[in-house]
């Protein structure tokens, strides 16, 4: 699928350089939402074994795993993970984007096609999302989506050296009961 004339895809085992050269390159960009990774994780062989890993949720269908490509390379991903059926019915989005794709609407824009396929294709009641307190922008790409804060958790992930807050986004997508 295109999404903003960017390719949104499923990710394959053959993203595993693209998407570790991006994720080495962008390194300072994402350093303070991420946590502290061994070098072996901007490699190809450390991102060929979480993608494995990923491949696997998706498999067990706990997980949704994308990629967003333009130029002939990897510029972001988004997951939709952490899917729990029975009733709760509910899943998690995280999601990066590159330094120079940031502040293009892509990340809006894949956020939206990633909740149709909650909604559409998982059936899920719910999906939510978190932020670091002081990451506005992707504050403002889950409000633009529709999501609406309701918790603040302290000392919620160890991202940026240190434990960080975090606040708490949801967004319920229908009230049909779950088949249990």
């Amino acid at each position: 699928m295109i999404v903003d004339g960017v390719e949104m895809r499923e990710i394959r085992a053959a993203d595993a350089a693209g998407v570790a050269e991006v994720l080495d390159r962008n390194r300072p960009y994402m350093a303070p939402y991420e946590p502290r990774r061994a070098g072996e994780f901007y490699t190809e062989a450390g991102q060929r074994v979480r993608i494995e890993e990923l491949l696997r949720a998706r498999a067990d269908r706990r997980a949704r795993p994308f990629v967003l490509v333009a130029d002939g390379g990897v510029v972001g991903a988004i997951n939709l993970q952490n899917i729990v059926r029975g009733a709760l019915h509910s899943g998690a989005i995280g999601y990066w984007i590159a330094e120079a794709w940031a502040g293009k609407g892509l990340a809006t824009a894949a956020l939206h096609e990633v909740i149709r396929i909650a909604r559409d294709e998982e059936g899920l009641h719910r999906v939510e999302a978190g932020t670091r307190v002081e990451n506005l922008a992707s504050q403002r790409v889950l409000a633009k989506a529709g999501f609406e804060q309701y918790g603040l958790a302290p000392r919620y992930l160890h991202v940026g050296g240190d434990w960080q807050d975090h606040r708490l986004f949801q967004l319920l997508l229908n009230d049909e009961p779950p088949a249990l």
